[in-house]
């Protein structure tokens, strides 16, 4: 299934048949909870993708042949077929997302996109760099509870090249991801329908081929999809509906009691991906919009770094150490003689005002009169510096944030920075993610490219237009 061809890509079947990828076949028990598909109304534009006037069975991509297994029971983690336990597994001290799957999602299919603790997508302009942080953003939405339309504001910009719309003219995209940590490798897939109207068709949460949530949308009237998760014991399955326009994972730790193991095992996977995928941090710095003097705050950094000088303001006082370490990076990245950052603000309150400290005798020197590259590696430098503490961010508080790992999402990461503020940068990030509290995941142009394909620890994704 995730070798699809250009008209099949967001046709009906496409859409909801995701249990014939690798993560193996749905099993039975999980299949008859899943009601039949209604009949399609003739002429009706919004009818279930995959629904056909009246299938024997659930339009899941199953054969009628395959061998499906459903285990009475789920078995606990570190057991093998026979009951004896095996070797413990190396496992993830933390949850992180270590793969990135885009089946069918704008300029990509079928792809397989490994993801390390500092990772760069390189490629020509077209190839999908943006392409597949936007895919990696809007799972991280997902997982934080946001609805589709927060996720995906241009859903058809994500619909496959050269895609047919079907009869009822539906079209749409396919992506997940694999989220490693302590309960191990668990596979999220997701199938969502953009034309005519935008909803999640079909949704798998995995776990070593053993299927633990499917939900697939089976009456076209209705904003829900029909979901069934792993229970174990005497009832087997439990099904129930749920919105056809939030992540049905993020939703199973309010809908899960955790009494039987087949129950703790969903809940398990369920909580490792939602915990990876909210401490996802995507970072844009606009210099046209962090050059002016800003109120003070809490000092959390937003996504586009307006607020820049109220953190300052913040690191200044309550973390020396970092602070002092930007102030190394600023001399490397910024132009002239620096002797540290300072802030500046009124007596009587009001709006604060950052500085670079040019040294005794010397003015100081306003961010408002920086460069914008020279702006951009500040801000940066601090995301990779920091933590979620300092970052306009809501990861899981039910977790210590030592068991967390901050990931920094950021498009065009090079974008107008020069030859040595794009390696200070590097050499930050390659600092900051060695120490396993923070991942990189950023699109660079081929200067940086060609500079980080020789440099140990960085993991290159070289795409083609």
């Amino acid at each position: 299934m995730d070798a699809i061809s250009d008209a099949a890509a967001v046709g009906a079947p496409a859409l909801v048949a995701l249990a014939d990828t690798p993560a193996g076949p749905v099993p039975a028990a999980l299949l008859a909870a899943l009601p039949a598909a209604a009949p399609a109304a003739e002429g009706d534009a919004t009818a279930s993708p995959g629904a056909s006037p009246a299938p024997p069975t659930p339009p899941t991509g199953v054969e009628e042949d395959d061998a499906v297994v459903v285990p009475a029971q789920a078995r606990p983690a570190g057991s093998a077929g026979s009951g004896r336990p095996t070797e413990p597994a190396q496992r993830c001290p933390r949850p992180v997302v270590t793969e990135l799957r885009l089946s069918a999602f704008g300029p990509h299919r079928s792809a397989v996109h490994p993801l390390g603790p500092l990772t760069l997508f390189a490629g020509p302009s077209g190839s999908g760099k943006s392409q597949a942080l936007a895919a990696y953003e809007a799972l991280a939405g997902l997982g934080s509870g946001a609805t589709l339309e927060e996720a995906f504001p241009d859903p058809r910009a994500r619909i496959p090249d050269r895609a047919v719309p079907d009869a009822q003219r539906r079209r749409g995209f396919r992506l997940g991801c694999t989220v490693d940590g302590p309960a191990g490798p668990v596979r999220l897939d997701l199938a969502v329908q953009a034309e005519p109207t935008l909803r999640i068709v079909g949704e798998r949460l995995s776990q070593g081929g053993q299927i633990l949530l499917a939900t697939a949308l089976r009456d076209p009237g209705r904003r829900s999809v029909q979901a069934a998760w792993l229970t174990g014991g005497a009832v087997g399955v439990t099904r129930a509906p749920l919105p056809d326009d939030r992540l049905g994972t993020a939703l199973l730790p309010l809908r899960v009691a955790g009494s039987t193991a087949g129950q703790r095992q969903v809940l398990a996977a369920a909580e490792q991906v939602v915990v990876a995928l909210r401490a996802v941090f995507p970072c844009d710095p606009r210099p046209d919009r962090m050059r002016a003097a800003v109120a003070p705050g809490e000092g959390r950094l937003l996504g586009d770094c307006a607020n820049l000088a109220d953190v300052l303001r913040r690191t200044r006082s309550e973390c020396g150490t970092r602070h002092a370490l930007l102030a190394e990076a600023a001399r490397t990245g910024c132009a002239g003689s620096v002797a540290g950052l300072d802030v500046r603000a009124p007596a009587g309150g009001g709006p604060v005002e950052a500085v670079l400290d040019r040294g005794p005798g010397r003015p100081a020197t306003e961010l408002a009169r920086l460069g914008a590259g020279e702006l951009r590696f500040l801000a940066l430098a601090l995301v990779l510096l920091t933590g979620p503490g300092v970052l306009a961010m809501d990861p899981a508080a039910e977790l210590l944030s030592a068991r967390q790992a901050l990931t920094v999402l950021a498009d065009d990461f090079d974008r107008g920075l020069d030859g040595r503020q794009s390696a200070e940068l590097l050499r930050l990030a390659l600092l900051s993610c060695g120490r396993g509290h923070i991942r990189l995941v950023a699109a660079v142009g081929e200067g940086t490219a060609a500079a980080a394909r020789d440099l140990p620890g960085v993991a290159m994704v070289d795409l083609r237009a």
